[in-house]
C-alpha cells in the first residue's frame, strides 16, 4: 500500500525479511530547562515588597533576591492584549487583540482571539517536546464561544496546551468560580465552608499536573502558564488574611504612597532624579476626606493587600513543590503583571465592581453599612483611585491608560542554574512582547515560519537574554508603540510621547505630552511646549508604527462593545429567541440570552407535584443577578440589584400538573417592571428601580443556581425537584416602553 508520512523501514512479504522503524520523538534535550510564567492581574509597579510595598510578599521577594528584577518593563494597558503579546511575541493589534477578548469589531485588530498566524509559546514548545500546562485566567477566546457548545478552536487546549484548569472570562468570583477543566465545565472541588479559594485550587492543580508529568516522563521538561485571578477584582481572600491587615493603611494613600516611593528609591529601582507624580485628577488629599470615606477606603485596601499576601503564600507552595522534586534550579520562572493597578473602583471604591460597568457611583455613606463583608464571599469589591495610584507609584494614571501607571509593571526572572547576578537590577526598556523571544533564545528554539500549514507573522519582540550578563548594556529595544481605546503613546530611545484620549473627542484634538522618560520616569516634566519638533517627530513615528503593526483604524469604543451581536450561526440568533433544555452546563454570561438592560419574556415549561420546588433559571451571584424559582408551591422572581432584592411571589399556588411559569420583564427608561405569569395569567408584579445593563461576570444556569445563590430566599444550588422540559427566553425587539431603540448602546443607556 501507499505509505502516508515518513517511514524509514523496509516492508517485505514476511516480517523476517522486513526492517521495522520507529520515528524519533521530538525532544529538547536532557538539560532543557522547564519554563514557568506566573501572571498577576491588575497589579501595579510598587505592589510587591521587593518593588517598594509594605504588603508582605516574602516568597516573591525571595525569587527577586535570587534572580533579576527588571525595573523598566512595560505591558499593554489591559489584560487580553498583554496575554496575547506575552504568549506570542507579537504586538497585540497585529494578532487581533486590540482590547479584551469579549469584543469583536469586524476589524483585523479586534477579533477576540489570537490569530492562528501567530503561534503561541505553548504551540511552539509542545512541538519541541515540552509538556504544556495552562492554569487560571485565559481571556483569549471570544466569550460567546466559551460555552459547552464551543467552538473550541481558541480554547487553551486548541492553542498549544496539553492540560488546562481555570476560568475563561476576564474575572471570576474567587470563592464561587466558573471553572473549566480541559474542554469541559466543572464545579469547584469543595465549598467555601470547607475552605475553598480559587488561588489555592489553581496551585494545587498546577502541582498535580507537574507531578503527573514528571512522575511518568521525568525526561520531558514542562512549560507552565499560571495566570492568577489575583489581584483583579473581586478582592477576596480567607478571613485570617483580612484580619492580618486591619488598620495597616489607616494613615491613608498619601502617606503610604510616599513611603513606598521612598522604599523604591532606597532599593535603587528608579533613576535618582525621579519625582513622585502628583495625585491624579479625582484623587482627594487623604487628610481632606470625611472619616467615613477614609474608613471605607482603608478597608478596601486591606482586602487588596490580603488578596496579594494570600497569593504570595500560594506561590511559595508552588516554588517549594519544584524544589522538592529537584526541578527549581533548572526552571526559568518569569513573574509579571498584565497591566497597572485598576481604576475601575472609581473615586470612592465599590462594594460591587459591576457598578462601575453600569456607571453607578456608590457613595461611601451607602457602602459603609456592609464594610465587614469586604474581602469575603459576600462582596465583589474594588479599591478607589487613590489606592490604585499608590500601587502604581511613582507613576500617574492607571490600567487602561498609556501613561506609565497603566503600562509600567514589575518583572522578575529566576533561574538559579543560569542567573549569576543574584538580586540584580536591570533597567533596560523592554515590553511584554519581548518575553516569548527571550524564552526562545534561552531554549535555543526557532519559532516556525509556517505552523499547521499557515504562514506565521514574524516575532517582533526583542530578546532580553543579553541583559543577564550585561547589567549596564544599553537597551536593544529602541521603539515601542502603545494604544488602548484611543489612548496612545510611543517610546523611542529614551523619549516618550503620550496622550490621554477622551472618548468621542476627535483624535486630532488629543493633547500630546512629551517626556524624556530615561530621566523623568514618572512623566512629571512635560517638554511638549519646549520641544515641539521632538514631539512632532515622535507623533509621526507613532503613525508609522500604527500602520505597520495593524493599529488602524483608531477606535475609542470600549464598554459599549459588551453584549450580544444578533446574527445567524451564533449563540445570539437574529430571532432573539433562546431555548434551553436541562440538563446542561452553566453558560458564560456573554454566550447566554442578553437580558441585561433590555425587555424580555421568559417561560419555563415544567411538570411538578405539590412540594416540588427549586430554581428554574438563575443568572449572576449573590451580589447581583436574577432568579426565577418555585418555593412553597409559589413562583418567585427575585431581581438582585447589587444586594438589594426586588422580589415578587405569585398570588396563586401551584399544585400538581403541567405549568408554564413565566416572567414578563419590561424596561422603562432606567427603571423596570416584572410580572409573573402562570399558564398565561398574570399573578404578581414588582417594580425595579434600576435596570442593570451588566449584571455579573457569572452567567446563567438552568434548573439550579450555579455558584453563590442569587436570591437570599434559598441556599446552595436549590435544584428544581420536578421535571423542567425547557426554558424559553425571547428578547423583545423594537422599542421598550420608554421608546428607547433596541439598538441603543449599553454605554448610552448606562450614562443616562
Amino acid at each position: 500500500m501507499k505509505q502516508y508520512g515518513e517511514y524509514g523501514g523496509k516492508i517485505e512479504r514476511l516480517f523476517t525479511d522486513s526492517e521495522p522503524w520507529w520515528p524519533t520523538a521530538k525532544h529538547p534535550g536532557e538539560s532543557a530547562p522547564n519554563v514557568v510564567i506566573m501572571l498577576f492581574d491588575d497589579l501595579g509597579f510598587s505592589h510587591f515588597g521587593c518593588f517598594g510595598s509594605t504588603i508582605e510578599t516574602p516568597n516573591i521577594d525571595a525569587l527577586a533576591a535570587n534572580g533579576l528584577r527588571f525595573t523598566n518593563f512595560h505591558v499593554t494597558p489591559v489584560c487580553s492584549p498583554t496575554r496575547a503579546a506575552l504568549l506570542t511575541g507579537r504586538n497585540h493589534h497585529s494578532i487581533g487583540m486590540r482590547s479584551i477578548s469579549n469584543f469583536n469589531t469586524g476589524f483585523p485588530h479586534m477579533t477576540g482571539h489570537v490569530s492562528n498566524h501567530a503561534s503561541t509559546v505553548a504551540e511552539v514548545l509542545r512541538d519541541e517536546g515540552y509538556t504544556t500546562f495552562a492554569l487560571g485566567k485565559w481571556h483569549l477566546c471570544p466569550m460567546e464561544n466559551c460555552s459547552a457548545a464551543g467552538p473550541y478552536e481558541q480554547w487553551p487546549l486548541q492553542r498549544g496546551f496539553d492540560r488546562y484548569y481555570g476560568f475563561l472570562d476576564g474575572e471570576t468570583d474567587q470563592f464561587h468560580p466558573e471553572l473549566t477543566y480541559d474542554n469541559h465545565m466543572v464545579e469547584p472541588p469543595k465549598s467555601v465552608d470547607e475552605g475553598y479559594h480559587l488561588t489555592e485550587d489553581l496551585v494545587d492543580r498546577a502541582i498535580e499536573f507537574i507531578h503527573d508529568a514528571k512522575s511518568v516522563r521525568p525526561d520531558k521538561p514542562f512549560f507552565t502558564y499560571l495566570a492568577f485571578g489575583a489581584t483583579h477584582a473581586p478582592h477576596q481572600s480567607p478571613p485570617q488574611y483580612l484580619a492580618k491587615y486591619r488598620g495597616r493603611f489607616d494613615a491613608g494613600w498619601d502617606v503610604i504612597r510616599e513611603q513606598w516611593f521612598a522604599n523604591q528609591q532606597a532599593l535603587g529601582l528608579l533613576p535618582a532624579d525621579t519625582e513622585l507624580a502628583p495625585r491624579n485628577p479625582g484623587v482627594e488629599a487623604w487628610a481632606d476626606m470625611p472619616e467615613v470615606h477614609q474608613r471605607l477606603a482603608a478597608r478596601l485596601q486591606e482586602a487588596y493587600a490580603a488578596f496579594l499576601d494570600h497569593t504570595d503564600v500560594q506561590i511559595g507552595r508552588f516554588i517549594e513543590s519544584l524544589r522538592d522534586i529537584g526541578q527549581l534550579d533548572n526552571t526559568i520562572v518569569i513573574l509579571l503583571s498584565d497591566n497597572g493597578a485598576s481604576q475601575e473602583g472609581g473615586p470612592f471604591g465599590v462594594m460591587h465592581e459591576m457598578k462601575f460597568f453600569n456607571f453607578l457611583l456608590e457613595t461611601p455613606e451607602e457602602a459603609i453599612g456592609r464594610i465587614d463583608d469586604i474581602g469575603g464571599p459576600h462582596s465583589h469589591s474594588n479599591y478607589p483611585w487613590g489606592w490604585a495610584q499608590a500601587g502604581n507609584a511613582p507613576f500617574k494614571y492607571y490600567k487602561q491608560n498609556t501613561h506609565e501607571g497603566g503600562v509600567h509593571v514589575p518583572l522578575i526572572m529566576h533561574w538559579p542554574s543560569r542567573i549569576t547576578d543574584k538580586g540584580g537590577l536591570r533597567d533596560q526598556f523592554h515590553h511584554v512582547n519581548d518575553i516569548a523571544p527571550t524564552i526562545y533564545e534561552l531554549l535555543n528554539v526557532t519559532p516556525p515560519s509556517t505552523f499547521r500549514g499557515l504562514e506565521q507573522m514574524p516575532v517582533t519582540g526583542t530578546s532580553m537574554a543579553y541583559t543577564f550578563d550585561a547589567p549596564e548594556a544599553p537597551s536593544n529595544k529602541k521603539i515601542q508603540y502603545f494604544e488602548m481605546h484611543g489612548h496612545r503613546g510611543l517610546y523611542a530611545d529614551g523619549w516618550k510621547a503620550v496622550t490621554k484620549h477622551t472618548p468621542g473627542v476627535s483624535f486630532d484634538d488629543d493633547d500630546w505630552e512629551l517626556y524624556h522618560i530615561e530621566e523623568d520616569r514618572s512623566e512629571c516634566k512635560n517638554l511638549a511646549a519646549e520641544m515641539p519638533e521632538k514631539l512632532a517627530e515622535l507623533i509621526s513615528l507613532w503613525w508609522i508604527e500604527a500602520d505597520e503593526h495593524g493599529v488602524l483604524p483608531l477606535d475609542d469604543r470600549g464598554i459599549e462593545l459588551f453584549g450580544a451581536r444578533f446574527r445567524d450561526r451564533s449563540p445570539h440568533p437574529t430571532s432573539r429567541n433562546y431555548v434551553y433544555r436541562p440538563p446542561m452546563a452553566p453558560l458564560p454570561a456573554q454566550a447566554a440570552a442578553p437580558i441585561g438592560g433590555r425587555s424580555w419574556d421568559l417561560d419555563a415549561y415544567l411538570t411538578r407535584a405539590e412540594g416540588e420546588d427549586g430554581v428554574l433559571y438563575a443568572s449572576g451571584t449573590e451580589n447581583s443577578g436574577v432568579s426565577i424559582f418555585i418555593q412553597n408551591d409559589r413562583a418567585v422572581f427575585d431581581y438582585n440589584c447589587f444586594g438589594d432584592h426586588f422580589a415578587v411571589e405569585s398570588s396563586v399556588k401551584l399544585g400538581s400538573g403541567e405549568y408554564v411559569v413565566g416572567v414578563r420583564f419590561r424596561r422603562i427608561s432606567r427603571n423596570g417592571i416584572a410580572t409573573l405569569v402562570i399558564n398565561g395569567e398574570e399573578c404578581g408584579t414588582v417594580e425595579i428601580p434600576y435596570v442593570m445593563g451588566v449584571m455579573s461576570s457569572i452567567g446563567p444556569s438552568v434548573g439550579y443556581d450555579h455558584g453563590s445563590p442569587v436570591s437570599d430566599r434559598y441556599s446552595n444550588t436549590f435544584p428544581f425537584e420536578g421535571t423542567l422540559e425547557r426554558v424559553e427566553i425571547q428578547i423583545q425587539m423594537g422599542r421598550d416602553h420608554a421608546g428607547l431603540a433596541e439598538s441603543e448602546s449599553l454605554a448610552a443607556f448606562a450614562r443616562q
